[in-house]
């Protein structure tokens, strides 16, 4: 059946309705669209909430890593036919998802290599549009014991207090220490700031008895590894 901007949701073949085919065929049977059709709830006498989804789609190139990236405020400013409700549905659900992303690094709760260490961090600090300098902490084993935010900044740099870090790491009983920031500018080569940084704290943890295990800058779907690029 041929969707007009006047055809109700509920006139369209069962196969055409998101919520309906995801009852009948499961979720994979979805495309991204339809996914968002049901997370937005309803369209508008103009259009139909399957073709606002693509509309909005259509705007980040389909790329649902950008629009993880758009604020409530933008959601309603950029997208005409979405209201409040409907952008903190759509912020809501991706930052849901980001953070079972998380969930499922921290459940097996073991670093064995720089990409462990950016699949952690990317639903934390891949979507901000500011620099964020996190902390974790590992015992012998390389199994996350803790983790802390150091500090929040503007868009090109934060400041770090290293006695925060050990502070933390003392309480834990840590052995290891993981640092990580992102870098909103795209471009992931260190600072000269994160050198010092990155040798500051590898020379005082190895005083309290830890060892600095890695410095990762994440920027965007890459990220630069201290200790891969051997400056660790």
């Amino acid at each position: 059946m041929k969707k007009t901007a006047s055809l109700s949701v509920k006139d369209w073949s069962p196969d055409d309705q998101p919520r309906e085919k995801l009852l009948a065929k499961g979720m994979r049977a979805l495309s991204d669209a339809e996914l968002l059709a049901i997370i937005l709830g309803s369209g508008s006498r103009e259009e139909s909430v399957v073709g606002l989804a693509q509309r909005i789609l259509s705007s980040v190139n389909h790329n649902i890593d950008q629009l993880g990236k758009l604020s409530v405020k933008q959601l309603i400013a950029d997208f005409k036919g979405v209201g409040e409700a409907k952008a903190v549905s759509i912020v809501a659900a991706l930052e849901f998802g980001k953070r079972r992303k998380t969930e499922n690094v921290f459940s097996q709760n073991q670093i064995r290599c720089s990409m462990d260490i950016y699949h952690y961090f990317f639903p934390l600090l891949g979507d901000l549009q500011y620099e964020e300098f996190w902390a974790i902490y590992l015992n012998r084993a390389n199994r996350i014991i803790g983790r802390l935010k150091i500090s929040q900044g503007g868009v090109s740099e934060t400041s770090v207090d290293p006695r925060l870090i050990f502070k933390e790491g003392i309480n834990l009983l840590a052995t290891g220490i993981i640092i990580c920031h992102n870098h909103p500018s795209g471009n992931r080569k260190p600072s000269h700031q994160d050198t010092v940084i990155t040798k500051n704290i590898k020379q005082g943890a190895e005083i309290l008895g830890m060892y600095l295990l890695d410095h990762l800058i994440l920027c965007g779907g890459t990220y630069y590894s201290f200790v891969d690029e051997g400056k660790i």
